[in-house]
């Protein structure tokens, strides 16, 4: 078991009003699965996926990541540990702008301190697993949509890390594109051993998905497993 997490809930308080956007959520994930979260907009899909990512704190629960409880990390540790088992793909690609795809490839090894010639043989590698070789010196502006989420694909792998995280990847993406993008998060759970965790609204995702959860009642509910 990669990730599990147990009573899950994330409430926000607003005036004298206690908003519940997520509760009791309770999942199962196993390492090198691909995990559909589906449920429409408003539903909690990127509030859990920041929790399991731990960009933020539950209100009430737990979430252990192989077996280790998250809740006892200091916000150092959490950093850290982000940066060695968590990659993260948005469906806005959030690249710098300024940077290079290659400097974008490099910039979560440059946090995680690796050397910088390691830094640049390893973007380059990954920059040409995913065809990208001819515009390791091109800006974002100078990418298509399609090429960015490329980009910010490799990037999420840059440090090797056993979880990835994506927030609807193909949200801005025409359908070709969003397909081309699903095949390479598929390949990257099946070849490497990667595990994959989408929030997404896209239903070829939820057909091809090892596992779905849906939202039902401000939780989510295991309701698909592949047999493969």
């Amino acid at each position: 078991m990669i990730l599990e997490t147990q009573n899950l809930t994330k409430t926000y308080q607003f005036g004298s009003s206690t908003i519940t956007v997520i509760k009791n959520v309770n999942l199962e994930i196993e390492n090198g699965t691909f995990v559909s979260i589906v449920g429409p907009s408003g539903s909690g899909k990127t509030t859990l996926l920041n929790l399991i990512g731990l960009l933020s704190h539950p209100t009430s629960g737990k979430i252990f990541f192989k077996g280790e409880d998250t809740s006892q990390l200091s916000e150092r540790e959490r950093r850290k540990f982000r940066l060695s088992n968590i990659g993260f793909v948005f469906q806005t690609f959030n690249l710098i702008p300024t940077l290079t795809a290659q400097e974008n490839v490099e910039l979560p090894m440059a946090f995680a301190r690796v050397k910088p010639d390691t830094q640049r043989e390893r973007a380059k590698d990954l920059l040409q697993l995913v065809g990208l070789t001819h515009r390791t010196c091109h800006r974002p502006k100078q990418l298509s949509a399609g090429e960015m989420q490329r980009v910010a694909i490799v990037r999420a792998l840059a440090n090797d890390p056993s979880l990835i995280i994506a927030d609807e990847p193909t949200g801005e993406l025409d359908t070709q594109t969003g397909l081309n993008i699903i095949n390479l998060l598929l390949n990257l759970c099946k070849t490497q051993g990667k595990t994959i965790v989408i929030a997404t609204h896209d239903e070829k995702i939820k057909k091809i998905a090892d596992v779905v959860y849906e939202s039902y009642a401000r939780s989510f509910v295991r309701t698909t497993v592949q047999n493969r």
